[in-house]
């Protein structure tokens, strides 16, 4: 029995660029395609792989900066066979260029009404339809930041699927009304939650299945568990910025060494953990009582020492 993956990669300006008052074109690079590693790369090792994933596009800084900053990578997703699913972020509604991000909307789209969630979502669709996707089927809130009024504002413009359940961003900013170990898909308020894939971390903590926030072993040990226990679903995080230091100036090696990596293992055993897209709306089965991938010192403390090793020597500026 297959566990479909869903690998997905939110795809975004990076506010930092933005609030550091970097010309237009150094945004967008840094942003989207920095350091030689960023979504046109990774499209190329998607593609060498065999592996299918979904890019989760913020349309909102159009509002700022313009279609033409968002529409070519939409367009090279397409291009590449990949979807384009919706992301967002709320504090680029009233942004200005030059004012160094003070001026801004809520960052957290919880602290919304329902009826200004539908409207900036039913916003974002169209900015993100008109640079060039299909009408979108799924959607991830940005920072996870969704609660029971986003699925009830994306049933209500017709969205299948939602994928910003994160178990170890619960209560806060995650505040959908499932628990915090809940991490096979589910039917919720008229739509299929498609949750962040968690596992389990000494003292009872989680930690969510990103690139940047597990070393190459807990990845692989996530993904043995879930094909082994016959999971409903492996979703997975990545950021079209997250391979590159945080000033998008150079590679982060071990963060290029995890995604190839990832690519390898999801190759390799693509008949059990196939990568699946959101608008094919791959058979789920839904409400599974699927447990995270139980905590080993081992594996955190060689991943904690991997970080240690990414924040003093690969952060670093070029």
């Amino acid at each position: 029995m297959a566990t479909p993956v869903f690998l997905t990669i939110d795809t975004e300006l990076m506010w930092r660029h933005h609030a550091a008052d970097l010309p237009e074109a150094t945004v967008v690079a840094r942003s989207l395609e920095p350091a030689g590693v960023g979504v046109r790369w990774q499209l190329q090792r998607l593609a060498a792989h065999g592996l299918k994933a979904c890019f989760f596009v913020d349309p909102m800084p159009v509002r700022l900066y313009g279609r033409d900053a968002i529409a070519p990578v939409v367009e090279a997703i397409v291009a590449a066979g990949q979807e384009v699913q919706l992301h967002l972020h709320p504090n680029w509604v009233g942004a200005a260029v030059g004012d160094r991000g003070r001026a801004h909307g809520r960052f957290e789209l919880i602290d919304l009404s329902l009826g200004e969630q539908q409207a900036l979502l039913s916003e974002a669709r169209d900015l993100l339809v008109d640079c060039g996707a299909e009408p979108p089927v799924a959607f991830r809130a940005g920072s996870y930041s969704a609660n029971d009024a986003t699925i009830d504002a994306l049933a209500a413009l017709g969205f299948a699927y939602d994928s910003s359940h994160n178990g170890s961003e619960h209560p806060w900013p995650s505040a959908i009304g499932l628990g915090a170990d809940q991490i096979a898909p589910v039917a919720h308020r008229g739509l299929t939650e498609v949750p962040v894939t968690t596992i389990m971390t000494p003292g009872s903590g989680r930690r969510h299945f990103q690139i940047c926030a597990l070393s190459a072993g807990e990845m692989r040990a996530a993904l043995i568990h879930a094909a082994a226990e016959h999971h409903a679903a492996v979703t997975i995080v990545s950021h079209g910025f997250e391979l590159a230091n945080r000033s998008g100036t150079r590679a982060n090696r071990i963060h290029v060494a995890r995604f190839e990596a990832l690519c390898r293992m999801l190759a390799a055993r693509a008949d059990v953990l196939p990568t699946v897209h959101f608008r094919d709306r791959p058979a789920l089965r839904l409400g599974q009582n699927d447990r995270p991938l139980p905590a080993s010192m081992l594996r955190t403390r060689w991943r904690q020492a991997e970080q240690l090793w990414s924040n003093m020597i690969e952060e670093r500026a070029a």
